[in-house]
C-alpha cells in the first residue's frame, strides 16, 4: 500500500531534511513541504471536495508550524478531517507533550533530531490508523460528510465599522435560514457591546462567557447556554457585562464555534466591528464571511482597513471574503463595483436598499423579527441568505430565489491566531 504523507514544516532546512527521510521510506509518497498552517488547510479542503481518496493518509505538522500553533493545527486537521492520522514533530519528546498532543488528536510524536527508524514507526502506525478509518467511513455518498467533520457551516456577518447594519443583517440572515428548515444557531460574538437580545427582545441568564472555561462542551452544557427563541433560533448572546466578554479568547471561541457547528446546521456569527481574538478566529474558520458597508467614503474606507487587517493577520484573504452592501440606492455615487475594486473582495449581486422607513417600527419596539415580508430590506436580506448558500432551499416563501447561483466561496476557513506561543 503507498502511503501519501504531506508535510507541514515553515523552516527551509527543515522542510529539506523532512523530504529526503520521507523519500528513503518504503512505499512512502511524499508531497512538497507546505510552509503554514493555513495552506495546509486549504490544501486538505481542496482535495477533500473531490473525494476521500484524495486526501493524504498521513500529516507531519513540525512544531514550530505557524501562524497558528501546533497542537492547536493539529485539532483543527482532526476535526475537518477525522480520516487523516496527525503525527507532530517536535524537539520536546516528553511525557506532557505527548499527553497533549494526544488530546489533540494526534496518532503520534516523533522527536527531533529525526530518526529514520522513528520516522518509519510513527508514519506507519498513522496510516494503518487512517487505512482503518476510512473503511469503516466507507465510500460514495458518505464522504462527503465524513470529510469535513461533524456538523454544519459557520457563516459570520462583521461590519466594517459602527452603524452599518451589521447585528441587522445577521438577524436576518439567520431567520431566514430558519425559516427555510435550516436548524440555526445565531452567535452574538460582539463580546462588550453585543445587542443580538435587545434585537429580539431577549433576555437570558446564560451568555457566550459562560462556555468559555469548558473544554468538553457537551449537548446538555450547550442546552443550559443557548436560549430557544420562539422564531426557531437557538440564540448564543453576548454577555451582559462587557467585560465579561475578556473570558472569550481566540482559543475558546474556536472551542465554541466547533461545538456549535457539531449540533447545527447552520451557525451565524455576529462579529460586531471590532477584530478581537475570538472573533477573528470565528472569521477564520467560517465558511462564510461576509462584510458589511455602507455606500459612502467613510464606511469604504473601513472595510478596506478591515480586509487589510485580516490579510495582515492571515485571517482571511480578500477574495475569500463577501462584501454586502447596505443603505444602497441608485443614485448612490459609490456603487458595489467600485467597493469590490477597492476592497479586492467580492460584492454580492443583491444590495440591500435604504429604507430605514421600513425597520423603524420593528427596530424601536426590539422585534427585527416581526418585520413584513413586503419589506424591500428583508426582500434583499433574504435574497442574499439563498445567494450566499444557507437555505436549505433554493427558494423561500417570503423572499424571490436569488438570480443565478450561489456565490463560490471557499469550501472551508482556515485558522491562525493573533496570539503567539505554543498550547501546553
Amino acid at each position: 500500500m503507498t502511503t501519501r504523507i504531506l508535510p507541514a514544516v515553515g523552516d527551509p532546512d527543515a522542510a529539506r531534511i523532512f523530504s529526503t527521510l520521507l523519500s528513503q521510506l518504503p512505499s512512502a509518497e511524499p508531497a512538497a513541504p507546505v510552509p503554514d498552517s493555513t495552506t495546509l488547510l486549504d490544501t486538505l479542503a481542496r482535495l477533500a471536495v473531490d473525494s476521500l481518496d484524495e486526501l493524504p493518509e498521513v500529516v507531519l505538522v513540525h512544531e514550530r508550524i505557524g501562524p497558528v500553533p501546533a497542537l492547536e493545527l493539529i485539532r483543527e486537521v482532526a476535526l475537518r478531517f477525522p480520516a487523516v492520522g496527525v503525527v507532530l514533530v517536535s524537539s520536546d519528546a516528553g511525557p506532557a507533550l505527548f499527553s497533549a498532543a494526544m488530546d489533540s488528536g494526534a496518532r503520534g510524536l516523533v522527536g527531533l533530531p529525526l530518526s529514520y527508524d522513528e520516522l518509519a514507526a510513527r508514519v506507519q502506525a498513522a496510516a494503518q490508523w487512517s487505512v482503518g478509518v476510512r473503511r469503516h467511513l466507507g465510500r460514495g455518498a458518505a464522504d462527503a460528510e465524513a470529510l469535513t467533520g461533524p456538523g454544519g457551516r459557520v457563516v459570520t456577518v462583521t461590519g466594517a465599522k459602527g452603524g452599518v447594519g451589521t447585528t441587522f443583517t445577521a438577524v436576518q440572515f439567520a431567520l431566514a435560514a430558519a425559516a427555510s428548515g435550516r436548524r440555526t444557531v445565531l452567535v452574538d460574538m460582539d463580546l462588550q457591546a453585543g445587542d443580538v437580545g435587545s434585537y429580539l427582545d431577549v433576555q437570558f441568564r446564560r451568555s457566550i462567557a459562560d462556555l468559555a472555561g469548558i473544554r468538553d462542551i457537551s449537548s446538555r452544557v450547550l442546552q443550559d447556554a443557548v436560549y430557544e427563541d420562539r422564531t426557531g433560533l437557538a440564540l448564543l448572546l453576548a454577555p451582559a457585562d462587557g467585560e465579561r466578554g475578556e473570558e472569550v479568547d481566540d482559543r475558546a471561541a474556536r472551542h465554541i464555534v466547533a461545538a456549535l457547528r457539531s449540533r447545527y446546521e447552520l451557525v451565524v456569527v455576529d462579529c460586531g466591528t471590532q477584530a478581537t481574538g475570538a472573533n477573528a478566529a470565528a472569521v477564520e474558520t467560517a465558511d462564510v464571511a461576509v462584510l458589511v458597508t455602507t455606500p459612502d467614503v467613510i464606511a469604504v474606507r473601513a472595510a478596506k482597513r478591515m480586509v487589510r487587517l485580516w490579510e495582515r493577520l492571515q485571517i482571511r484573504k480578500a477574495e475569500d471574503t463577501a462584501v454586502v452592501v447596505n443603505r444602497w440606492s441608485k443614485h448612490t455615487e459609490i456603487q458595489p463595483a467600485l467597493i469590490e475594486k477597492i476592497t479586492k473582495t467580492r460584492a454580492t449581486r443583491t444590495p440591500v436598499p435604504a429604507a430605514f422607513k421600513e425597520l423603524q417600527a420593528v427596530v424601536d419596539a426590539g422585534r427585527v423579527q416581526d418585520l413584513d415580508n413586503r419589506s424591500t430590506v428583508k426582500q434583499a436580506l433574504w435574497t442574499l441568505a439563498g445567494e450566499l448558500g444557507l437555505l436549505a432551499a433554493p427558494d423561500t416563501p417570503a423572499a424571490p430565489a436569488p438570480p443565478g447561483g450561489a456565490l463560490t466561496l471557499r469550501a472551508a476557513g482556515t485558522v491562525s491566531r493573533l496570539r503567539r506561543g505554543r498550547e501546553g
